[in-house]
């Protein structure tokens, strides 16, 4: 497992540490769900652009093809 330092401001890390002690997990677990959750939004994100994109120019991206 590759590590990562983040730096967070002092209310940031207290409601991380709040949560994790809420719910009986480590900071770190919260935080490593945490990014998974955004990762995953964005790419589902980028990936609706990309197809409303590609479907509002479909018959120039097939002329190119071409």
């Amino acid at each position: 497992m590759h590590e990562l330092t983040v730096r967070l401001d002092p209310a940031t890390r207290q409601s991380l540490d709040d949560l994790a002690d809420a719910t009986g997990r480590r900071p770190e677990d919260v935080a490593q769900e945490a990014v998974r959750a955004y990762l995953d939004d964005e790419a589902r994100r980028v990936r609706s652009v990309a197809e409303r994109l590609g479907a509002a120019h479909a018959d120039l991206l097939r002329r190119l093809g071409e």
